[in-house]
Parts: C-alpha cells; structure tokens; sequence
C-alpha cells in the first residue's frame, strides 16, 4: 500500500486482498503467491508489487481484512448475550472451522503488528476483554485455551470419540472469572 495510510486500502489493494482471500480459502496457503494471484487477478505479478511491497505486506493485509471481520463477529456475539464467554468462543471456533486456512495464517506464525491495520488487532481483542470484565490476563489465557483446542481440532489431533463440545465447556467453566 504505497503512500496510503495502512489502515485506509486503496479500492484495488482491497481487489487484491479480496482475491488473495478466496485463493486461501479455496487451495490453501501453500497456493498463495504473487504468481499465482496475479493470474487468478488476470496481471502480471509485477503490477501486484505497485499496491503491496512484497508477499508478507499481502499476507498481512489479508490479516488485517480477516481481524475486521472477526472483530464484527465478535461484537455481535457479544451484543446482548446471557453467556458473552460461551459465545465468542463459540463464534472464535465456528470462525476457524470455517476458513482454517485464514486461521492457520492468523495464528501459526510471528506477527509484524507494525504491518497491520493500526488498532485493529486490538478491536478483535476488545470483545473477550470486555466479557472478562477487563482482566486481559485472563483474555489472555482464554484465547490460549481456546487457540489450543481449535488448532488441535484441525488438525484432527483428538480422538475421534473425544466430545470435544464437552471439553471446551469444561475449559471455558474452569476459566470463567
């Protein structure tokens, strides 16, 4: 994103975020490189590198994208809930279950906050801070838990009898303030 402000995407680095998205979502994080999004943008790769300087501005502008979007979820699975813990992490896992790709690249390696979106990491946060009644360390170690069981979810690491809705309201009781 050139001379924009990191947080205000142009309307073709969104076009190219947006694409990046749906080539994750389909083939993988394995699939993505400015070869292959490019072709699927019907470019060049080269023309890619005019709006994001390299693979890892792409990576976290997509980043960047997938935390507003969870932000949004997390919000509303908030709004009016009896149960504001039971239902982020609900939505938390629902989300991950859905785009895992997204959620591998969001979660499995270092993070250049200094690359994303100023702040919104924190609005995606902001949800299970406020249901913890402001204790970020205890958002912490709920994200922590919740981070383990969906990754080991994914990757199929649970026994297959395990009632793994069972284990995470366990978790979740042992973990409420």
């Amino acid at each position: 994103m050139t001379d924009e402000q990191p947080d205000v995407p142009s309307p073709r680095v969104r076009q190219i975020v947006a694409a990046a998205r749906e080539l994750v979502e389909e083939e993988g994080l394995d699939a993505l490189s400015m070869r292959h999004l490019a072709d699927r943008l019907g470019i060049r790769a080269p023309s890619i590198y005019k709006h994001l300087p390299d693979k890892r501005a792409l990576e976290h502008a997509l980043i960047s994208a997938t935390f507003e979007e969870q932000a949004a979820l997390f919000e509303a699975a908030l709004a009016g809930s009896a149960d504001p813990l039971g239902a982020l992490a609900t939505a938390y896992r629902d989300f991950a279950r859905r785009h895992p790709h997204l959620y591998r690249l969001m979660t499995q390696r270092s993070l250049d906050r200094d690359r994303l979106n100023p702040g919104i990491e924190e609005r995606a946060a902001q949800p299970m801070v406020q249901a913890l009644d402001g204790d970020r360390d205890l958002a912490r170690a709920v994200w922590a838990f919740a981070h383990g069981m969906t990754i080991l979810e994914l990757d199929n690491r649970f026994p297959a009898d395990a009632d793994l809705d069972a284990a995470w309201q366990r978790g979740l009781d042992a973990l409420r303030p």
